[in-house]
């Protein structure tokens, strides 16, 4: 008959643990009783030995009925590495461990397969000795604060197939040695600040199917053995500051498995190889914001898979290719902010499944908006940006086969009124009409924009009132407007309209530059969201309404050149979150609010008022 109880060294470590958890959500750990370690709940113990061989107590947990988020908070003791048989260590995402991973974790746990100490708030930097766990196939210590650079000797732990240590302050360059990781299926680094070239032999490692190096600050070339990399389908190596060409495929045999390729924001240059187009599993691409120049190649039609292109933010130049047009499952295509010239190809009409098209900031030259791009049947989100079209909003986009959602025909040169029929796009959620010569009121028709959440229609020509703005009818309670940008008009009324009606939720509210005139009303109050409120040059007077007071979160005040009079409300030094203040060339008299923020600013934010005084202006003498 086998013993009954659990090795008494492996319930010393277990005790340990639970003595450096004081805050354990789940309950688990106060099931802990008894002598018998191995009945304990989340560990396992093998029947022979009576040793334990796995703890299994994952943030996460769960059953048939519920899903369960657990937390506990404590140190991570030490003391777990005296379980010398442990295989299986799963503390992952209980959110609340701090502490270290303990530095003789590899020689203390030989038979360690599975480490799972993700999701927590363990700092301190991952031992050396982690290259003497030979039998580990799982690494994840990702979303910690841990920090310092990756030990080398990670490239010893050859049955490794999972190496995650993503969203941590690791530093240093990446360690040569894990090129040795021939059976790395998954390697994932990003979110942290390392820096030097990508390993040159990465290439070596031929099972992997994911490979993230994202958002560090990785420099170099794109090592040419990325080709060898057969099995991968996931390549993230964006974000970084890599520089040179774009280097692979060299041959159509290559990288036959890779649906999703990243290397946007670096600084490629050079020419999109027409091997691309050999990329034939691809399904989404993203090169954006890089110096890449020359033609768009017609071979990107060889994508059939392809569901989203990012080419934005480079140097292309030329026309889109036709080709694009055989892309049938295409829902994506940004091109924004390059050199393309026009005409649009009409074979963009065929994209049956295109639900977005950004084409804005180019050299098109459009003049209109070709008709038949009013006509595709899931195009949703239409953005032509300063296209330069011309002439009047064009009618059938009242009517195109999908409900618009976001509009944004700014920049252009667009002439005659807002068209009332606008209110019929009922599903729309951002329009953007901004620096064009529009000249006329906003039509009663907007107030029917249930899901409208940005209006941008500033750098116009456009009169009358702004109270229609805030009586648009809302789906949500509280509202759907949270941007709203109507400067540089020339309105002239409505804005005791502001805060009264649903539209409670703003957080950006620019109505500078225009000929807006009478008293700011008490209802401001109520629009607890906002950020930024900028009445700066209009002809507003009387008193600032202390219900300004209210509105914690602003971060930017501005209504300079008024005619804004007496005393600054005392209240408003519960503005704590205030970064930016501008209310000069007023009439505004008495002591500035004492304290935070108030005294911090520059004495430019109060000249012009001649009744100021109080820091930082001079003493007030009453």
């Amino acid at each position: 008959m086998g013993r009954s109880f659990c090795n008494r060294r492996d319930r010393i470590g277990l005790t340990g643990f639970k003595s450096g958890i004081h805050l354990d959500t789940s309950g688990r750990l106060e099931k802990w009783v008894g002598r018998d370690c191995c009945k304990w709940e989340g560990i396992s113990c093998n029947n022979k030995t009576t040793r334990v061989t796995e703890i299994h107590l994952p943030g996460f947990i769960s059953t048939d009925d519920f899903i369960f988020q657990s937390k506990m908070e404590g140190k991570l003791s030490p003391s777990i590495t005296l379980i010398s048989f442990l295989e299986v260590l799963d503390l992952g995402g209980l959110i609340g461990l701090t502490g270290e991973i303990p530095p003789l974790i590899g020689s203390r746990l030989p038979k360690l397969r599975k480490l799972y100490l993700y999701g927590n708030k363990l700092s301190g930097s991952l031992p050396e000795s982690i290259g003497k766990l030979s039998k580990l196939e799982e690494l994840q210590l990702h979303e910690n604060s841990l920090s310092g650079s990756l030990p080398s000797s990670l490239g010893k732990l050859l049955n490794l197939n999972r190496l995650l240590l993503y969203t941590n302050q690791f530093w240093g360059s990446i360690p040569e040695s894990l090129t040795s990781l021939s059976n790395l299926v998954t390697l994932d680094l990003h979110g942290n600040s390392l820096t030097g070239r990508i390993p040159e032999k990465i290439g070596a490692l031929e099972v992997l199917k994911e490979l993230d190096l994202s958002d560090n600050l990785l420099t170099g070339k794109l090592p040419s053995s990325l080709t060898n990399l057969t099995s991968i389908s996931v390549l993230y190596l964006d974000t970084n500051l890599l520089e040179g060409e774009i280097n692979f495929p060299t041959s159509s045999a290559q990288m036959p498995s890779l649906g999703f390729l990243r290397l946007h924001d670096n600084h490629l240059t050079g020419r999109i190889p027409p091997t691309f187009g050999n990329l034939v599993s691809l399904q989404r691409v993203s090169l954006a914001n890089n110096m890449l120049e020359g033609e768009i190649p017609s071979t990107l039609g060889n994508l059939l898979a392809v569901t989203e292109i990012y080419l934005n933010g480079n140097r292309l130049s030329g026309i889109i290719p036709k080709s694009i047009g055989k892309l049938s499952g295409l829902l994506f295509l940004s091109i924004s902010n390059n050199l393309i010239k026009g005409p649009l190809p009409f074979e963009i009409s065929s994209l049956q499944n295109l639900q977005t098209l950004d084409l804005s900031f180019n050299r098109l030259n459009l003049a209109s908006i070709p008709k038949w791009l009013g006509g595709m049947p899931s195009l949703c989100r239409i953005f032509l940006a300063g296209s330069g079209i011309q002439g009047e909003i064009p009618e059938f986009l009242r009517t195109t086969p999908s409900p618009i959602l976001e509009l944004d025909l700014s920049v252009n040169h667009l002439t005659g009124s807002m068209p009332t029929w606008l209110g019929s796009l009922t599903r729309l959620y951002s329009l953007n009409l901004s620096r064009n010569s529009l000249v006329s009121i906003i039509p009663d028709s907007i107030t029917k924009l249930q899901d409208l959440g940005v209006l941008d229609l500033h750098s116009n020509q456009l009169t009358g009132s702004i109270s229609k703005i805030f009586k648009i009818e809302s789906r949500f309670e509280e509202g759907s407007l949270t941007y709203i940008d109507l400067s540089e008009n020339n309105f002239s009324g409505g804005i005791e309209g502001i805060g009264v009606g649903t539209q409670c939720q703003i957080e950006f509210l620019n109505l500078s530059h225009n000929y807006l005139t009478g008293r700011l009303p008490i209802s401001i109050g109520k629009l607890g969201s906002l950020r930024t409120l900028d009445m700066s040059y209009n002809g507003l007077g009387f008193n600032l309404p202390g219900s300004l007071a209210n509105i914690s979160f602003l971060e930017k005040l501005k209504l300079q050149k008024n005619r804004f009079t007496g005393a600054i409300p005392n209240g408003f030094s519960k503005l704590s979150k205030l970064r930016e203040l501008d209310i000069s060339d007023n009439l505004l008299v008495g002591r500035i609010p004492d304290g935070k923020p108030f005294s911090e600013f520059p004495k430019s934010s109060y000249s012009g008022n001649t009744g100021l005084c109080g820091k930082p202006l001079s003493p007030c003498k009453f």
